[in-house]
């Protein structure tokens, strides 16, 4: 007895952790800087952690009132009526949740490339095919409607990202809107807004409002400092809202990370600092980092160092972990996420060591 054939699945490649790392180059935990992930550096909310602390005694129980309470919420914050939110275990249990109410067996999805793997992932979880379109290093990653739609033809979902991870790269609302007047009656077009609130640019989620084939996508992982929490949501349209009893895992978002967005949504001056953080750094990495940087309205910066490999294995060596963006087929790049200043100060200036060393400084 044996799974069933996986062989067109390939797994997520996650950043490297501070402890994987530190034992195995026999470094103190202490002394290594984490940018790899796209983790916020401040921590989350402290009202956050008191929630936590606040219903720990509770976890016997199942997280009911508290997934009410948060979807109505989310749904308060945004302007949409409760069923048009579907909390989730992180964005990318929104992505599963989509592909279960979507995806036929044998229909296709559109995905940007390079880009997250789990769009793609999911859509072969549930018996679905992927087809790409490219983004390009030449001319920043742009993201318009013409690129994807030349590469349509039919599919059932389209993935947009924005910010676009690994670039930062952002799409505008009126192309977004433009894919979606484009696309077919059959077809979702999902916009992945993870990264949103660290970019000047409007939310789709007044679409997904309006029309019934756009879905948008969010996260707690990121500016609110929950990743470890995994909890997220879409905001979905109307019609689909009946959709989310048939295809939600039960009680999936957990009792202390719903408590912990609850309380991370009133806490504004957190996201504030993290997302004006977030900028100083990236702009800093820009300026000062040897290498080619992309414009980025992420929390992270994709930079151009020759061999992405060789510069974050020697990084490692001196206590920066970046991320290797070959697994997104971009060998030639690394991406390093957003510190606190004082981090990102100091892996800017390792990093440039490494360069040097490397004789991999290639600043334009």
């Amino acid at each position: 007895m044996e799974p069933r054939d996986l062989s067109d699945h390939s797994p997520y490649v996650p950043g490297r952790g501070v402890e994987e790392v530190a034992r195995e180059r026999g470094l103190d935990p202490d002394d290594l800087i984490k940018l790899s992930s796209n983790e916020n550096p401040h921590g989350p909310s402290p009202a956050a952690v008191e929630a936590i602390r606040e219903h720990a005694d509770r976890v016997n129980q199942y997280p009911k009132s508290s997934h009410t309470d948060l979807t109505a919420k989310i749904a308060e914050k945004w302007g949409v009526d409760d069923e048009q939110v579907w909390v989730s275990p992180g964005a990318d249990g929104s992505i599963d949740y989509l592909s279960r109410a979507a995806l036929e067996p044998g229909d296709e999805v559109l995905v940007p490339s390079p880009g997250f793997a789990y769009y793609a992932m999911s859509s072969r979880y549930h018996h679905g095919e992927v087809t790409e379109y490219e983004l390009s290093p030449a001319d920043g990653f742009a993201q318009d409607a013409e690129t994807v739609l030349s590469a349509y033809g039919g599919e059932r979902i389209v993935y947009l990202t924005s910010p676009h991870n690994p670039s930062g790269s952002t799409i505008a609302l009126d192309e977004a809107e433009a894919i979606a007047d484009a696309t077919a009656e059959e077809t979702l077009v999902v916009v992945d807004e993870a990264y949103g609130e660290f970019a000047d640019v409007d939310s789709a989620i007044p679409l997904a409002d309006e029309r019934d084939d756009v879905a948008v996508l969010r996260t707690f992982s990121k500016a609110y400092g929950l990743a470890g929490l995994r909890i997220g949501y879409s905001v979905v349209p109307e019609a689909w809202g009946e959709a989310y009893a048939r295809v939600n895992t039960p009680f999936a978002a957990n009792e202390l990370a719903c408590r912990a967005a609850l309380a991370a949504l009133d806490d504004e001056e957190h996201v504030e600092r993290s997302v004006e953080s977030a900028r100083w750094a990236r702009k800093y990495i820009a300026d000062e980092l040897d290498a080619p940087t992309v414009d980025s309205a992420g929390n992270f910066v994709l930079a151009a160092v020759g061999d992405g490999e060789r510069v974050a294995e020697a990084a490692q060596e001196r206590g920066v972990i970046i991320r290797d963006c070959t697994s997104f087929g971009l060998p030639e790049h690394v991406r390093v996420s957003t510190g606190t200043r004082e981090e990102t100060r100091e892996a800017v200036a390792l990093l440039n060591d490494v360069l040097a060393d490397l004789e991999l400084g290639v600043r334009a």
